[in-house]
């Protein structure tokens, strides 16, 4: 199990936004979410949700505006909002410590895995080019994890050609990003989303 740590790892720094909430139980061990706000270099703040188990969180101080350090992975999970399945992302800890200051590196994700739906390149209103991507993770106990992901510029060129099954590698961030659903003609909802905007990756020839 040691090696699937490999292939899914997040480290984030940040300051606390939320006040710990109650998420689930499991083996009679309780997990919290809270969010994290994670600067960029243009200053704007990825706020991100993480997963802790409450044996982690022991000596830490997790008042909102504190300064943390998280290791761990990217997990996702399906849940029902307004009616529809969702696929929702978290920061799920291994490991969680107080910091004094954030470094020049606060967001740093790398995955190794299986394209599982065929890629989807377009083009934004000022040009850019954009791939979506939606990854497949393996994880203990053959389960999965499946995180969306985002490649720019020529990265979105060349990833838009993968097809289903595709073995990459990932290196980026995780980033959070709003955005308007119509539920409605006169009903639209703003929504979050969380991905991986991809900086660099590589193609594993099998």
């Amino acid at each position: 199990m040691q090696n699937l740590f490999l292939t899914n790892k997040a480290y984030v720094e940040g300051r606390i936004s939320t006040p710990l909430t109650f998420s689930h139980e499991m083996y009679g061990e309780s997990f919290y979410t809270f969010f994290i706000e994670v600067p960029r270099l243009s200053q704007v703040l990825d706020v991100l949700p993480v997963t802790v188990s409450e044996r982690l969180i022991v000596n830490v101080d997790m008042s909102v505006g504190k300064l943390v350090s998280i290791q761990g992975q990217i997990r996702s999970y399906n849940r029902v909002v307004e009616g529809a399945n969702r696929l929702l992302l978290t920061v799920f800890a291994r490991d969680i410590k107080n910091i004094d200051s954030i470094s020049e590196k606060p967001n740093e994700i790398y995955l190794d895995g299986y394209i599982c739906k065929s890629p989807v390149y377009r083009t934004t209103p000022l040009g850019r080019e954009i791939t979506d991507i939606l990854l497949a993770v393996n994880r203990a106990y053959n389960k999965s994890d499946y995180i969306p992901a985002i490649a720019w510029g020529r990265n979105a060129r060349f990833s838009s050609k993968f097809e289903v099954g595709t073995h990459i590698k990932i290196w980026g961030r995780m980033q959070s990003r709003e955005y308007e659903k119509k539920l409605s003609e006169d009903n639209i909802v703003k929504r979050i989303a969380y991905e991986v905007s991809i900086s660099k990756f590589e193609k594993v020839e099998e």
